[in-house]
């Protein structure tokens, strides 16, 4: 949530950031609102003196009949005056808070300018990508064929773009969760939680997923219970209207959810495959940081998520993304993309965000510091650690061999019981009719 006082004092710069991130709807209406109700709050509190002094002289008396009787009618009439005044001001103060929820983070200053994906800019980029002496196959020709993705099956339980690994292909999948929290939490220094896969309407507007993006989540049957759309949600609000000693920070969080959205309006081949599920695993980083230092733990949390990639020994690249390809609560962005060899095109795993003290602003998350003096709002980070369908479809196809079969980097043998490689799979897991 952006700070009303700074919309006051920088109406100009904050108009020219938000137009550069593609939204300024709102922002006429919540600074003719602001006025509106810092104006209405003198005069309610102007009442509201005037009522207590006329109360007070009553009741020391000194007056009697009809100066008695005139004041009585006075302090009446102010408290019809008040009432008045204070349905208003909580209408308006109503209005303008709900207004400001939906004003978007401004770009720090070292964001590029852009209307798109198209002015994102490519900060650096790691390993080579794979050559073949054959045409390379995309994930969800091979995977199918060796038996370890069944969209068949999956679209039979549950519908188009849900994921269904079977034999090794669910193997790979609590390999690489399990390698990514141990990295994680041994050598990056992130505190693991297991947290709730459910959240409530104010842990998900406290991150900034309501109320724009509502029409993209999933709610349970109690509308006030959405289904995680990233482990983000339930990682930032766990500190949710604490403050933390100054000397407990950074705090340095790591937890697995699966993550539910429903990309609506996605079609064509962003869907093919893994490359965009309803339902799909991750392991998350979450950091909250001194501001002072936010930027720097922004670029440490890259790295942190390099190094996954790194390890798996598959091509990547570091993208800056423009004001224009910002999500709602972001400052700045780094999206991590891997190559993919059977598609021939990069795939977006991670998207690591500093959000400032936007998200801090609205849960409350405050840190008391050493010296002394008023607690002051954290700044807040998150990054993914990495989203597991477009690193399997990246393994998929660039481990691939002519034979079929693919090849494994080291750092996972010990997560997949020593294997080495993944080769087609017998039906052993059920019938095969459609029936």
């Amino acid at each position: 949530m952006l700070d009303l006082r700074r919309l006051r004092q920088e109406p100009e710069r904050i108009r020219a950031a938000l137009q550069a991130k593609g939204s300024i709807a709102s922002l006429e209406r919540v600074l003719e609102l602001d006025a509106t109700v810092r104006k209405a709050t003198f005069d309610t509190d102007n009442l509201r003196a005037e009522k207590n002094a006329l109360t007070e002289k009553l009741a020391h008396g000194g007056l009697a009949g009809e100066g008695a009787a005139g004041l009585r009618q006075s302090v009446k009439d102010l408290n019809g005056r008040l009432k008045t005044a204070e349905e208003t001001l909580r209408s308006e103060k109503e209005e303008l808070d709900r207004l400001v929820l939906w004003l978007p983070n401004i770009p720090h200053e070292s964001v590029p300018l852009g209307g798109g994906p198209e002015g994102n800019v490519v900060v650096r980029t790691w390993g080579e990508q794979p050559s073949f002496a054959f045409t390379p196959a995309p994930h969800w020709d091979l995977g199918a064929a060796m038996g370890i993705l069944d969209p068949r099956r999956a679209a039979r339980i549950s519908g188009s773009n849900f994921p269904l690994f079977s034999g090794d292909g669910a193997l790979l999948v609590r390999g690489l969760i399990t390698f990514m929290l141990d990295l994680h939490t041994t050598e990056h220094g992130y505190r693991e939680h297991w947290v709730p896969y459910l959240v409530n309407r104010d842990a998900m507007t406290g991150t900034g997923q309501l109320p724009k993006m509502e029409e993209d989540m999933y709610v349970s049957a109690d509308p006030e219970l959405f289904l995680i759309p990233t482990g983000e949600v339930p990682l930032t609000n766990l500190w949710r209207e604490e403050i933390i000693p100054e000397e407990r920070l950074p705090v340095r969080m790591v937890g697995y959810t699966p993550c539910f959205r429903k990309e609506a309006g996605a079609y064509g081949k962003e869907t093919r495959g893994l490359n965009r599920v309803h339902q799909f695993d991750k392991v998350e980083l979450v950091k909250l940081v001194e501001p002072h230092q936010s930027y720097d733990e922004l670029e440490s949390l890259v790295a942190d998520a390099e190094e996954v990639l790194q390890r798996l020994e598959l091509p990547y690249r570091v993208v800056s993304l423009c004001t224009g390809d910002l999500s709602f609560s972001a400052a700045k962005c780094y999206d991590l993309e891997v190559w993919a060899a059977g598609q021939q095109r990069w795939l977006e795993v991670s998207s690591c965000s500093n959000f400032e003290d936007f998200q801090a602003r609205r849960m409350g998350i405050r840190y008391r510091p050493r010296a002394g003096g008023k607690p002051q709002l954290v700044h807040t980070l998150n990054g993914s650690g990495l989203a597991l369908p477009r690193i399997i479809a990246a393994l998929i196809e660039n481990g691939q061999t002519a034979e079929g079969m693919v090849q494994l980097p080291e750092p996972l043998w010990p997560y997949l019981r020593g294997r080495r490689s993944l080769g087609p799979q017998g039906e052993n897991q059920g019938s095969t009719t459609e029936g």
